[in-house]
């Protein structure tokens, strides 16, 4: 198990190298060469959001949790998973200068473009730390805010990582985090074309199981902000089923969901 747990991290670091390295594009959750075209299926429109800065979008996400983050001016947020620092420049926008903004990513070339985005635009209260949010290199209660897209279904050990996120909130701080699962049980053979088509996929779980780990690490007022349904295009369903069968699996709900979900760490 701890193998599998290495491998798939090894797996995750190696392609967001790659990713970082050639800065482009392409959702986490998109076709890539395997199937010729990109859809991005998962990632949302940023480009009208105050902060927005076109360098560090390189469409990873499933969402928008700074949407529904409710930060306020001053507030110090950790953006677990920053990346090139898309949602560090959104939240930045929305603490003020008096914030305090902090990604923490466990991909070195993500950390390095994200350190060139920041210099050239000169923020003093935005910063990047190489870090596993298994063990998230901060002290605790330090974070009003924990934001963090399309991540968390990534990360082998769940539990873990939201125990470190609760240990590193201040008492009544909360999070709101944008992600990738599964409702119903989706059918094995789409379940590995998924991970062509919908890279994300390969670390979802049900949102059920998902929803109780939050709980069982010390949350409270959980609420789910958004729930988007993405459908698998017939090109890749037709591959395994007839037209019927394509019918009865989209009638049945079951399939892969981006949702964005908050909770809060008690006071």
């Amino acid at each position: 198990m701890q193998k599998k747990k290495r491998d798939l991290k090894d797996l995750v670091r190696e392609k967001y190298t790659q990713i970082a390295v050639g800065a482009q594009g392409g959702s986490c959750c998109g076709c890539g060469p395997e199937c010729g075209t990109d859809y991005t299926v998962f990632s949302e429109d940023y480009s009208d959001k105050e902060g927005y800065v076109q360098e560090a979008d390189l469409q990873l996400g499933c969402g928008l949790p700074t949407e529904f983050a409710g930060i306020r001016p001053g507030d110090t947020v950790v953006d677990l998973g920053s990346g090139a620092g898309n949602d560090a420049f959104i939240a930045r926008a929305e603490a003020g200068e008096i914030g305090q903004i902090i990604g923490i990513d466990m991909t070195e070339a993500m950390i390095e473009q994200a350190q060139k985005n920041v210099t050239k635009l000169g923020y003093q209260n935005v910063s990047f730390l190489l870090g596993d949010i298994e063990q998230i290199p901060l002290e605790d209660h330090v974070a009003d805010v924990v934001v963090s897209n399309c991540v968390f279904n990534l990360v082998p050990d769940k539990e873990k990582a939201f125990q470190e996120t609760l240990r590193i909130l201040k008492p009544g701080g909360h999070f709101s985090i944008s992600d990738v699962v599964i409702r119903g049980d989706l059918p094995k053979v789409l379940q590995e074309e998924a991970e062509l088509y919908a890279g994300c996929v390969s670390g979802a779980i049900p949102i059920e199981d998902y929803l109780d780990i939050i709980r069982g690490a010390g949350f409270v007022n959980l609420q789910l902000q958004k729930e988007k349904e993405v459908e698998l295009p017939d090109s890749i369903l037709g591959k395994y089923m007839d037209e019927r069968e394509i019918n009865d699996f989209r009638r049945s709900k079951t399939g892969i969901y981006s949702i964005n979900v908050y909770a809060e760490k008690p006071k």
